[in-house]
């Protein structure tokens, strides 16, 4: 690993924002509290109808803040158009719906300098102020009984790969690999397998978390897994080594599910392998949470990311791989998942 140690690292906050000038205020808001104030903060607005300017100017007087608005391109070449802006030699990428903890910058500036690598990424928690329903959107996208409890967490099953909501990487890997693709879905993983194909670095730095608010509807949640499903089937066509067993067990519990319940009517003991997950899911969930609501809700949301993750992956295969289609999304109203 290079060792950097006393490299001075100076960072580069890059935010795309796409009609979000609420979840803007409260991002500024925790970025204002951090202990350590070494960044700068570029705001790219998206193409948006319901700007944030003004936000922005609200807390220039405290933040060393540039705002930039451009034509709607999507998050990840917004991405690039910030970091082609940038002051910094370390460009920090966060979404618009999370709320930073005061020591992030602290902690990873510490971290960098004990082991450095050219990029890092971190989890997501639940912030105390989310709703419930957002509280189990949480759960769903980190749980064990429902990802593996691999995203953002771990790095033992495979290399890690920074997601794009919480994700780092210095001045040097953006020259040399030009950035986030065009990809309308999955850029953030296309970005970091394209980092470790030029021969650098990754880590997860797990005390650098974010509360990452997600979606806060049913709908909105359903879309963004569906196009994740259909993301993950992009990126193999793209980078073939790229897909493991584990992106596939959503599908293939999705298919047993359906076999399941037509089994059932021959055979009605079936469903109880259906009820022993749903328990699962609704005793860890509400233990973990301290909530029993959250525990039910988090049942919904389970099912949701399951069957959502699970159809996109299937409908992808099927159209690019049997029928060898180009690349496409299911929701193309915007580039915002």
């Amino acid at each position: 690993m290079t060792e950097k140690k006393n490299y001075p690292l100076s960072f580069s906050l890059i935010i795309p924002v796409f009609n979000r000038p609420d979840e803007i205020e409260e991002l500024l808001e925790s970025l204002e509290k951090q202990t350590d104030t070494n960044f700068e903060i570029i705001i790219v607005e998206d193409g948006s109808e319901n700007k944030c300017e003004n936000i922005v100017k609200k807390y220039s007087g405290n933040l060393n803040i540039s705002y930039f608005y451009k034509d709607n391109s999507g998050p990840g070449t917004s991405r690039n158009y910030g970091a082609e802006r940038a002051n910094g030699n370390y460009f920090i990428f966060l979404d618009s719906d999370c709320i930073i903890p005061e020591k992030y910058i602290e902690t990873v500036t510490k971290q960098l300098k004990e082991n450095y690598t050219d990029a890092y990424g971190g989890p997501d928690k639940a912030h105390k102020s989310f709703s419930n329903f957002q509280k189990a959107v949480n759960y769903s996208m980190t749980s064990f009984f429902t990802t593996g409890g691999i995203r953002g967490k771990s790095e033992k099953m495979d290399k890690f790969y920074p997601r794009s909501f919480n994700m780092g990487y210095s001045k040097n890997v953006f020259q040399k690999t030009g950035g986030f693709s065009k990809m309308r879905f999955g850029e953030d993983i296309d970005m970091s397998i394209r980092i470790l194909k030029n021969n650098h670095k990754t880590q997860l730095i797990k005390e650098a978390f974010v509360y990452h608010k997600r979606r806060t509807s049913i709908k909105q949640f359903f879309k963004q897994v569906y196009n994740s499903g259909i993301a993950r089937i992009n990126l193999y066509k793209k980078f073939p080594e790229s897909l493991k067993l584990v992106h596939a067990f959503p599908s293939f519990f999705v298919i047993g599910i359906i076999i399941i319940l037509i089994g059932s009517i021959l055979f009605p003991v079936l469903l109880l392998f259906i009820l022993l997950h749903i328990f699962s899911v609704f005793i860890d969930s509400s233990v973990k949470n301290k909530n029993i609501v959250i525990g039910l809700l988090s049942i919904l949301t389970s099912y949701i990311q399951f069957f959502g993750y699970g159809f996109g992956f299937i409908i992808a295969f099927i159209k690019r791989v049997i029928f060898k289609k180009k690349e496409f999304d299911a929701f193309n109203k915007t580039f915002y998942k």
